[in-house]
């Protein structure tokens, strides 16, 4: 990470700390994810900023994007990030698109280094130098992954008659060689999530294998696995408006009729994803 973040008073050794959501399968609930992240943490006090790798699609931003339309249309005053979009090159030799890609990391991260306490970098949902630069650089990687042996295969070879774990994946390959770099380049360590999304009530038997396949991977590759989003409309319906959870007694709820008893339910799933991310600066923070 750039040697000038030193001059910020962040939480890590007077730098931001990186939070880090990657995954190279879409439809995972990532962007979600990141922005209820990012207000929850914005709620506690800290100062926040998103960089969002996937220029393309943008979900991240396009979230932000909403929340700041809505603002405008209705007067609400919410917290808001820092906001930097980082578009893949253009050069066509692949020596010179990494160089120029790592030069615009670098810059955006130098920019916002000063500014925010917590960075929360979107990756796209495929392999790309940027992606590897992120990854490199988190100290919390967030990996959601509906709770299927579809989504664990970007995770692991998984033997379809035992359920155990034949060998790790390409991406968990991928974070293992990030580790690696992060390790030789600082001594720093990267804390692995991997985030059950979508945790259904039925299919206990599959529930139960993928927990064993979770279980045998923390010991394998060094994962920690923590229980993410449900399958709820509510989050598909905050999107559009720019909302989180975290916002809806300021502003009555979606459609401002107030909290359900779902939606009370659905912000405590909130919570209890932040807590059980253990993020090292929040240990004295109240929730």
């Amino acid at each position: 990470m750039p040697d000038s973040a030193a001059q910020n008073q962040g939480p890590v050794n007077g730098r931001p700390y990186l939070i880090v959501l990657g995954n190279e399968k879409g439809g995972s609930g990532k962007s979600t994810t990141a922005m209820h992240v990012v207000i929850a943490l914005l709620r506690d006090g800290y100062r926040v900023g998103t960089i969002d790798l996937d220029a393309r699609q943008k979900s991240l931003t396009r979230y932000i994007e909403n929340r700041q339309a809505f603002c405008k249309e209705t007067g609400h005053t919410l917290p808001m990030p820092e906001v930097r979009v980082i578009p893949r090159s253009e050069h066509r030799s692949s020596d010179a698109a990494e160089a120029d890609e790592k030069e615009r990391f670098e810059a955006a991260y130098i920019e916002l280094a000063d500014k925010v306490d917590v960075l929360v970098i979107d990756c796209p949902g495929s392999d790309t130098y940027l992606s590897r630069l992120a990854h490199t650089a988190a100290d919390t990687l967030v990996t959601p992954v509906n709770d299927s042996f579809v989504d664990l295969d970007l995770l692991a070879r998984v033997d379809p008659d035992t359920h155990k774990v034949i060998g790790p994946s390409l991406y968990a390959e991928m974070v293992w060689k990030a580790r690696q770099r992060r390790s030789m380049a600082d001594g720093g360590q990267i804390d692995w999530i991997v985030l059950r999304n979508r945790v259904g009530s039925l299919h206990a038997k599959n529930k139960e294998r993928v927990e064993g396949v979770l279980s045998e991977l923390t010991k394998r590759i060094g994962i920690r696995y923590i229980p993410g989003l449900g399958e709820r409309v509510i989050y598909r319906e905050l999107f559009l408006k720019g909302l989180t959870l975290m916002d809806l007694k300021d502003t009555g709820g979606v459609d401002g009729k107030g909290l359900s008893m779902s939606h009370v339910a659905a912000r405590q799933e909130v919570r209890n994803l932040i807590d059980g991310l253990a993020l090292s600066f929040r240990e004295n923070a109240v929730s």
